[in-house]
């Protein structure tokens, strides 16, 4: 039975399988969480291990690479979204994102994984509410998984970091489950 759950939480301490980070197209070490992610799993291998991938990635796609020293998960794939600054209306690039993640997490044999509200922060642009849009397009996005591959058994945590982003995404996965 496959699950969803919004939690008030790093996605980059959570005990899953898969660990997503929120990542750029040149999938080098940035800012917020993928910085955590980098660090945690070690940004001299992480770097290493995503130089291998023809970059810079499109939107909405999603690679996936070792945790390394991340011993609360045994990969990381990571899932570029879209800058709402530069593409203010890419809702489907940003509903990729996640639904990608979903697939390669499958592909790998994989059945839990964490989520950041990818797009939410610096990449959220000049959106009026860029968490209720990532909370919005992950919901889109699970339902649609689950719909395609109802025998793939997955536990998906959507991870709010501060309290206001809590808030905000609560209010939209409300709208959902």
């Amino acid at each position: 039975m496959s699950n969803i759950e919004l939690i008030n939480a790093s996605c980059a301490d959570q005990t899953v399988d898969v660990v997503v980070n929120a990542a750029n197209g040149g999938l080098w070490a940035g800012g917020g969480i993928c910085g955590v992610i980098f660090s945690k799993a070690g940004n001299k291998e992480l770097t290493a291990a995503c130089r291998k991938y023809n970059t810079p990635l499109a939107d909405g796609s999603a690679v996936i690479t070792p945790a390394f020293n991340m011993t609360n998960a045994k990969a990381i794939i990571h899932a570029v979204g879209p800058n709402f600054a530069v593409t203010p209306k890419a809702f489907k690039e940003l509903f990729d994102a996640y639904y990608n993640s979903l697939k390669v997490m499958m592909d790998n044999g994989y059945h839990s994984i964490s989520f950041p509200l990818i797009s939410s922060g610096i990449f959220g642009g000049s959106l009026s509410n860029p968490v209720a849009e990532s909370t919005k397009q992950c919901c889109r996005a699970y339902k649609s998984f689950i719909e395609e591959y109802p025998v793939y058994d997955i536990d998906v945590l959507l991870c709010a970091f501060s309290s206001s982003e809590m808030l905000k995404a609560q209010a939209e996965f409300n709208n959902h489950f």
